[in-house]
């Protein structure tokens, strides 16, 4: 067993993500630390995305997709994304890190991480699906980071 883990200096797991990390709050991405890579892991990818948008989306929302992280990277810095990496589109249709933006009550964020056999081959502005899709089978290892966000 790996202890593959993703936290954050900014907010504790399962803790209250900070105001400037909201979307209409400065939207900047928060910093993020990496470790226990999988040694045979080719590339991470890291989805973010609100599973509590259902009730009023209809749809879990997708706010971060990147991937093609180097798997010695150890940290994303706040409010930046590592050389080489490439994003995807969010649900708010841009492709850049869109944060927390609940329209109606406290929501429970997502950052998982995914290490892989392999990097992706998707283009940039590719969605959470297609990359879901691409990541098929060669997941070595997941880990995740939950943080709270009120309106």
């Amino acid at each position: 067993m790996s202890n593959f883990t993703l936290e954050s200096e900014a907010f504790d797991n399962g803790g209250v993500i900070p105001r400037k990390y909201g979307y209409k709050n400065g939207n900047q991405s928060p910093p993020l630390k990496i470790s226990g890579v999988p040694e045979n892991t080719l590339s991470l990818a890291l989805i973010m995305d609100d599973p509590d948008a259902m009730g009023v989306a209809g749809k879990v929302w997708v706010h971060w997709v990147l991937w093609n992280i180097k798997p010695n990277v150890v940290e994303l810095k706040e409010n930046s994304i590592p050389s080489d990496c490439l994003e995807g589109e969010t649900d708010f249709g841009e492709i850049s890190y869109g944060g927390p933006a609940p329209p109606d009550k406290e929501h429970t964020y997502i950052f998982k991480l995914y290490a892989l056999d392999q990097k992706l081959g998707a283009d940039k502005g590719s969605t959470k699906k297609q990359i879901e899709e691409a990541m098929k089978n060669h997941i070595i290892a997941e880990t995740r980071l939950e943080g709270k966000y009120s309106p």
